[in-house]
């Protein structure tokens, strides 16, 4: 395995938030919060794969960092994203920051491997932490709820500003947005001031789940990277291409499985 850098120090800077449930049906297990809002699923038979539209559509930070050295998790949740990571991105480091206490005590209900070199859990207030880093992330998935939806913290100019001063030159933020968020149009407006416009949207591409793929980059070499800024353009190629992402990292794992010696 390649060197990769240290991991920050955690910042404990608690604050309550509504209790999680979990819920149980047959095949499938889901996180949700107060009024049935699902925040995370797992297929019990399967508990690495991706199930919800806007969880594979996330993956396709590929497209900009194909070989990501550390990435930055805001939200643990079900753990949905952080097991497909660290399941398919065997050289890289993980960092996730989940502010609720209860929302970790259910990483084993949800199979969330224990940490270990590559992989830390972090107990601590995303923006204070973001605050601290300059230039150690290649990829920041941005996807932190509660029961109320995004808190004001992670929606506001300065959070956004300081992921960039986060990111290494090069490295994409990807942030989850809800498109019937009350305050959406001004987050969107926000992201592009703080990335200088260079932000790349995939429309449809998980519903209601506004992903935007802000680049630490020079327009230049964000045109280089990847031209079109609406993805494949119509929203059902858009999902297409989500699978496509998510299936070629699969089969690539599954390939090199194959490969390694006995």
């Amino acid at each position: 395995m390649s060197s990769l850098p240290e991991p920050l120090e955690p910042i404990k800077q608690i604050a309550p938030c509504s209790p999680p449930r979990v819920r149980t049906l047959g095949n499938r297990r889901t996180l949700e919060f107060d009024g049935g809002d699902i925040q995370s699923e797992m297929l019990l038979s399967h508990p690495d794969a991706l199930v919800l539209d806007y969880a594979r559509a996330m993956m396709c930070f590929i497209l900009f960092v194909p070989r990501p050295r550390h990435i930055l998790m805001v939200g643990l949740g079900g753990g949905s994203l952080v097991k497909f990571c660290y399941r398919h991105f065997a050289r890289t480091r993980i960092t996730v920051l989940e502010i609720s206490a209860e929302v970790i005590a259910l990483r084993d209900v949800f199979r969330v491997p224990p940490d270990d070199a590559r992989l830390r859990v972090v107990h601590g207030d995303a923006a204070q932490f973001i605050r601290a880093a300059r230039g150690r992330f290649d990829v920041i998935l941005v996807d932190g709820f509660d029961a109320a939806g995004m808190p004001a913290a992670l929606g506001s100019a300065a959070f956004y500003a300081d992921c960039r001063r986060a990111l290494l030159d090069g490295g994409v933020l990807v942030a989850n947005v809800l498109s019937y968020d009350p305050a959406h149009d001004a987050i969107v407006e926000r992201i592009g001031a703080a990335f200088h416009g260079q932000v790349c949207e995939f429309p449809g591409i998980a519903g209601n789940n506004h992903l935007l793929f802000a680049l630490c980059s020079t327009q230049q070499e964000a045109g280089r990277r990847f031209p079109r800024r609406r993805g494949l353009g119509l929203p059902f190629l858009n999902k297409w291409l989500a699978r496509a992402v998510v299936a070629w990292l699969e089969l690539r794992t599954f390939g090199r499985a194959f490969r390694r010696p006995v």
